[in-house]
């Protein structure tokens, strides 16, 4: 096997061209899908962090049934005060959990005392929100942003503040309906207007949790759901996990699930525009292969078309058409492990040149962004390991055809 290799490094080394060009074309290909994995891996970061650190959380909790009828934001729906504690008991066992907030979700009529539409709101205590939605802040537009709110005030969101003309320090009215359909009204004061990158249409604000209890006529505690955050978002697939067979194993009188879990993934359109990143990612990691494919394929073909006479004098030696056929195969798998070689350097390189230039972008109203590329070591591995295999596969048709060759009618080729 040694003597394999040596013979097959030295018949690389024999074509220094066609070795270069074809070791050139595998390391781009290299290059090319390691820096689309990086890139496209912190913007697909970035967007996430932007839509569960500014809004959502990365789980959330709620009554069986709520989400299916979220869009009507259903109050007789929301959790109890003995179902609330279940979950801080089972949350404060859970060490992968940073916080925690509850919220009342509700809709209500808008009035700035001489126009009034419709909004949805999101009512929260703000030392458990500004925890697990740190970014929160950020998408206030204008206003105060300190202490997130208080009670008798309200985050406007620009959609309607626009329409409305509506400012910061202006009074307006609340009216709503609670869930045994008396209306009640409340007065407030516009505190910020809201970036409108949640809910349908943008017309999601914000209030006081004690603020909409009293809105609501709430005795007690009482939340429609709770956001979570986890300290590290990598794991949110083993924590959801555990904490969806926790939650979903409680059952009620009729034996059936009192709780429903879901992660970001479930509650957000977002979602799509992440798994389209991941397809991309999956063609171009395709194309890297049909590269690959041919660029091998066709060194191998013409090294044994223009080695016939060679092949033929070592077969009419002795030489075993197995150890042939490993011979052409070793070739390729020389060329698989010399143009990873190259590309994966170069791509390193790049992406640490990449980190050093601080590239920023915007996303909505978030601007300067920084871009921060970075790869796993996992990542570099399989698409090694990936382009050495494909590398060996495409070597192993030529192989063949060396290793079958007669060896009479290889030494008469002129």
């Amino acid at each position: 096997m040694l003597n394999i290799l040596k013979l097959a490094a030295r018949n690389l080394r024999r074509y220094k061209r066609r070795t270069f060009l074809t070791s050139m074309l595998i390391s781009l290909g290299v290059v090319a899908v390691l820096l689309f994995i990086s890139v496209s891996g912190s913007f697909k970061g970035m967007m996430v962090g932007q839509i569960t650190d500014s809004m959502l959380g990365h789980i959330q909790i709620h009554k069986k049934g709520y989400l299916a009828s979220i869009d009507s934001l259903p109050l007789n729906r929301n959790l109890t005060a003995k179902q609330i504690n279940k979950i801080k008991q089972i949350l404060a066992k859970e060490e992968a959990v940073e916080s925690y907030s509850m919220r009342i979700k509700l809709g209500a009529m808008f009035s700035n005392f001489s126009e009034t539409t419709n909004i949805r709101l999101n009512a929260v205590l703000p030392s458990q929100e500004m925890k697990t939605a740190p970014l929160l802040t950020e998408r206030i537009i204008d206003g105060q942003k300190d202490g997130l709110i208080k009670q008798g005030e309200i985050l406007v969101p620009e959609l309607l503040a626009k329409g409305l003309k509506v400012k910061v320090g202006d009074g307006i009215v609340l009216i709503a309906n609670n869930k045994d359909g008396s209306v009640n009204g409340q007065n407030f004061m516009v505190r910020g207007i809201l970036e409108g990158i949640s809910g349908p249409g943008g017309r999601d604000g914000m209030i006081h949790l004690e603020d909409a209890k009293a809105l609501l006529r709430i005795d007690g505690a009482e939340v429609s759901e709770v956001a979570i955050r986890l300290k590290d978002i990598d794991q949110l697939p083993e924590v959801f996990s555990r904490l969806k067979s926790q939650f979903e194993s409680i059952l009620n009188k009729q034996d059936k699930p009192v709780f429903e879990v879901h992660t970001w993934e479930k509650l957000s359109p977002f979602f799509n525009i992440a798994k389209m990143i991941d397809l991309m990612t999956f063609f171009i990691k395709i194309m890297l292969v049909a590269i690959v494919l041919v660029s091998i394929m066709n060194v191998m073909i013409m090294a044994v078309y223009e080695r016939i006479n060679e092949i033929g004098t070592i077969s009419a030696m002795g030489t075993l058409p197995s150890k042939i056929l490993g011979l052409f195969i070793t070739e390729g798998f020389l060329l698989g492990i010399l143009g990873t070689s190259i590309g994966t350097a170069i791509s390193l390189v790049a992406i640490n040149m990449m980190n050093i230039s601080q590239i920023s972008f915007d996303f909505g109203r978030q601007k300067g962004l920084m871009l921060s590329p970075s790869i796993g070591a996992n990542d570099v591995i399989s698409v090694v390991l990936v382009v050495i295999g494909i590398a060996v596969l495409a070597s192993l048709q030529p192989a063949y055809k060396a290793a079958k060759m007669d060896p009479i009618e290889a030494l008469r080729h002129v």
